[in-house]
């Protein structure tokens, strides 16, 4: 079975953390006796003993309103709105659309939540080889690395939505942990990567797959640095840089001929995927993304064993900025006529209108297609979820180049990204130093009911729009949105759809401490926008 590997480790690795670590009393007690004193690990059981640090990253990424919702939902690409059959949910969809979250927000505080659950199975793992608990003796360098590797990935997540957040190292440290700042934070996260990166495998094989490897660890932070002046006030464009050439001249990915091959069932056998966490639709069935946006009538064009809930869909606005020969567009959303795959029947047509977030017909708005949807899919995809890909880091490189006055190097990357997308019309692959530096082909502005624009801003004057719109273009419904549009200045200053910014001087670019965490903990403080 496909990444079976993983998934025994992952098994094995619970198994190991309930036999060493719990109190269960099974019928025949020598059995937590005998692995006490006889569990010698070598370095093929690695995969066994850190398993339990990833499992996490599901429910962290893409689980029920995981961070894949928490990115796009607040962002100009997707968007949630009531439809017949639900999806008002409390007006929360609403909330994160129009930026009016609260610190009990569900979004926010299951990103919280689950980041730290990561965090602390790290600490837990790691207090139990440092005490001997777990008695590593081959090969425990690069495992102890790998695992703060992994810690440092979480707080790169926390440090992006939440910002200032405990550091805890120490898995037995009862106390209540006092907050760091957000520079704080990404001191550690950086120096927690230059420290261990050098001990990390440069392996790229099935046992590497979905674990922090040394591209993995340097693309993470090369995304630090690419967002270092949101996260610390100081730009580092020349560290992001740095970090994305040690993967494109060192490294062992190349980009695949087909856009779609990072997203179909078996995208573990991707050239371009350098971290993904992986699912399966009957042991890691977290990755729901079709449930969420197909119409319910779609389970009978794949006679899908799941009934979709229908929910999210396209804002029409950023459907808008393709170009029609751009291959990524068809190959991100689901449009017009769905046919039945055995009978040709028609079931419904999808159109890309969605008049407003408040009221939405079943099929209205362009669904989320970008990871295959297999005839009689479950609820659950084997489609593992893509973190980093080559595409990815060549983007970043572009934009730190771009932002440090090397435009025309910047073009050079971008247009390699294109080619694949325009191969039936080549000569649109090619971009211009010149072009990148131009403003946003985004109709930023109020949409009514009708599809027209009130309230026209557009997107001329957001500077190198024409790369956030590169962003979009390669990366719609991977879970980055959020990010760039704060990186481009837009996310606290323009209109869409159904959004429009507060102007009360507050950016809003971290989410609240959650007030559940504030009721228990008199250490933490609640961010400043917030107060």
């Amino acid at each position: 079975m496909k990444k079976q590997q993983l998934f025994s480790a992952i098994y094995l690795a619970m198994g190991v953390t309930l036999m060493l670590g719990s109190c269960t009393k099974l019928d025949e007690e020598v059995y937590d006796q005998v692995l006490e004193t006889s569990f010698n690990p070598t370095e093929n059981d690695i995969p066994s003993i850190i398993g339990a640090a990833y499992t996490p990253l599901r429910t962290v990424m893409v689980g029920w309103q995981g961070d894949f919702d928490l990115q796009e939902e607040p962002a100009d690409v997707i968007v949630t709105p009531v439809r017949p059959n639900g999806w008002y949910d409390g007006g929360t969809y609403q909330r994160m659309h129009r930026h009016e979250w609260t610190p009990t927000e569900w979004q926010p505080v299951n990103a919280w939540n689950e980041n730290f659950r990561g965090v602390n199975t790290v600490n837990r793992i790691l207090s139990q080889i440092n005490e001997g608990s777990i008695p590593v003796t081959t090969g425990k360098e690069a495992l102890i690395a790998e695992l703060k590797a992994a810690r440092a990935f979480y707080y790169s997540q926390l440090v992006a939505n939440h910002g200032n957040v405990p550091l805890v190292v120490d898995f037995k440290d009862t106390a209540r942990p006092k907050q760091a700042t957000q520079v704080e934070v990404f001191n550690f996260i950086e120096k927690e990567l230059l420290e261990n990166i050098p001990m990390l495998s440069e392996k790229n094989d099935n046992s590497t797959y979905g674990r922090m490897n040394k591209w993995a660890a340097r693309a993470t932070l090369a995304r630090l640095y690419l967002n270092a002046q949101v996260y610390t006030g100081t730009a580092q464009w020349q560290k992001c840089i740095d970090q994305c050439d040690e993967i494109l001249t060192k490294g062992p990915y190349v980009l695949e001929a087909a856009f779609k091959t990072n997203f179909i069932t078996t995208n573990n056998t991707s050239k371009e995927l350098i971290f993904a966490v992986p699912f399966d639709e009957i042991f890691a069935t977290q990755n729901s993304i079709h449930m969420k946006t197909l119409a319910t009538a779609h389970r009978n064009v794949l006679d899908l064993t799941g009934q979709p809930w229908g929910g999210n869909c396209a804002v029409p606005q950023f459907i808008d900025t393709y170009d029609p020969d751009d291959t990524r567009m068809k190959d991100t959303w689901l449009q017009g006529e769905q046919r039945n795959v055995r009978t040709g029947e028609l079931i419904l047509t999808y159109t890309k209108a969605v008049p407003s977030i408040e009221n939405t017909g079943f099929f209205e708005g362009f669904r989320i297609g970008k990871y295959e949807i297999k005839a009689g899919a479950r609820s659950g995809l084997s489609v593992d979820y893509p973190v980093f890909r080559l595409a990815g880091i060549m983007m970043m490189k572009a934009e730190a180049l771009l932002r440090s006055g090397k435009p025309d190097e910047a073009a050079v990357l971008v247009t390699n990204v294109r080619k694949r997308a325009f191969l039936g019309s080549p000569a649109k692959a090619t971009v211009t130093g010149a072009q990148l530096q131009l403003g946003s082909s985004y109709r930023y502005g109020w949409q009514n009911t009708d599809g027209t624009i009130a309230e026209f801003q557009g997107g001329a004057d957001i500077p190198y729009g024409r790369m956030l719109d590169e962003l979009g273009w390669e990366f719609a419904a991977e879970g980055q949105r959020r990010q760039q549009l704060i990186r481009f200045g837009v996310y606290d200053r323009k209109i869409w759809f159904n959004h429009r910014p507060k102007n009360d001087g507050k950016k809003r670019y971290l989410f609240p401490i959650p007030q559940v965490e504030l009721d228990k903990n008199p250490n933490l403080q609640q961010n400043a926008d917030y107060r």
